[in-house]
C-alpha cells in the first residue's frame, strides 16, 4: 500500500542527463529534481545513478548533496540511498543524538521484518566500519543499553502463531516493570526484544483488558514532543512512501479526522514540503 506514484518505463538515461541539466550552472531547477526523483523507485533510483555515473562520472548523490540544502537536501539524500543503507544512516544519526534519538533504534528494529534488521546490520558495517551494536552498546548504559542491544540483535519469529497464556503471563510481568516502577527488569527486556509482533500484539492487548490501559498509552504519555520533528517526517515518509504510507495515512485519517498530507502541509515549506508531499502521492 505505496503512495509513490512512478511510471512502470522509464529511461535512466533520460533522467540522468534531465538531473545533470537540473543541477548545473549557477541556479539549481529544484522542480524537474522533485519531478523526477518523486516519480522514480527504487530499482529505478538506482539505474539512475548508475546511469549519471557512467555519463558524467560524478556520484549523483553528492552532486545532490552540494546543490541542495536544508531538510529538502536530507530528504532528497535519504531518499536515494537503498533501503537498508537509508536504514543504517538513520540509525547512526539518532546514535549520535543520544537520548532523542533511541526512538529511532526502537522504530527500526521493531518495524522492519527480520530479514530486513539484518540488512540494516550489514549495511551499517560496510558504511562505518563497526558494527550497529557495538555504537549502541558504546553509547548507552544499563537496562536501556540491554533493550536497545536486544532489539538490533534479535532475529526474531516472524510468523502468525500465538501462545494465549504466554500472553497473559508476560502482561503482568511488563505491568509490574513499567506500572508499578519495579519487578523485573530483565524479564520485560527479554519479552520485548525476542517475542515476535503478533505474540507482543497479544501481550499488549492482555495488558490493556487486564489493567485497564493500553501500554502505548503509558509509553505515549512518557514522551513530551516540542515543535515540528522534520526529522521524524523525513523518516517515515522517505522509509515508507514505497511500503505501506498509504495505510498510515488511513490510520491517521480515522483517529485525528485530518489527511495526514494536510497536516504535514501545515508544518513544512518551500521545496522540502514539495518533495515530501510528491512522495505521499498529493498530485499538482
Amino acid at each position: 500500500m505505496a503512495t509513490l506514484v512512478a511510471p512502470i518505463k522509464t529511461s535512466p538515461v533520460e533522467d540522468a542527463e534531465a538531473l545533470q541539466k537540473a543541477l548545473k550552472g549557477w541556479g539549481t531547477d529544484e522542480k524537474t529534481v522533485i519531478a523526477i526523483l518523486g516519480h522514480r523507485n527504487v530499482y529505478q533510483r538506482q539505474q539512475i545513478r548508475k546511469s549519471y555515473e557512467e555519463i558524467f562520472q560524478e556520484d549523483l548523490i553528492k552532486r545532490l548533496e552540494s546543490e541542495l540544502s536544508g531538510d529538502f537536501e536530507r530528504a532528497v539524500y535519504r531518499w536515494m540511498l537503498e533501503p537498508a543503507d537509508r536504514n543504517a544512516v538513520l540509525a547512526n544519526v539518532a546514535i549520535k543524538s543520544g537520548s532523542k534519538g533511541y526512538h529511532v533504534i526502537v522504530e527500526i528494529a521493531c518495524v522492519l521484518s527480520p530479514e530486513e534488521v539484518l540488512a540494516v546490520r550489514r549495511a551499517y558495517h560496510n558504511r562505518y566500519n563497526r558494527s550497529l551494536e557495538e555504537d549502541v552498546a558504546t553509547n548507552t548504559t544499563g537496562h536501556l543499553r540491554q533493550l536497545l542491544v536486544g532489539l538490533v540483535t534479535s532475529f526474531r519469529y516472524g510468523g502468525d502463531e500465538i501462545n494465549a497464556r504466554l500472553a497473559k503471563s508476560e502482561a503482568d510481568i511488563l505491568h509490574e516493570s513499567v506500572k508499578e516502577k519495579k519487578g523485573n527488569h530483565e524479564e520485560a527486556i527479554r519479552i520485548l526484544t525476542t517475542r515476535s509482533k503478533t505474540q507482543l500484539m497479544a501481550t499488549f492487548n492482555c495488558y490493556r483488558d487486564d489493567h485497564g490501559t493500553s501500554i502505548t498509552k503509558v509509553l505515549r504519555n512518557a514522551i513530551k514532543k516540542i515543535g515540528t520533528d522534520e526529522d521524524a517526517i523525513t523518516r517515515v515518509v522517505v522509509s515508507r512512501a514505497e511500503k505501506d504510507l498509504k495505510h498510515i495515512k488511513e490510520v491517521y485519517y480515522k483517529r485525528n479526522s485530518v489527511h495526514l498530507e494536510d497536516a504535514v502541509a501545515m508544518e513544512i515549506s518551500g521545496d522540502y514540503k514539495k518533495f515530501i508531499l510528491t512522495l505521499m502521492g498529493k498530485q499538482d
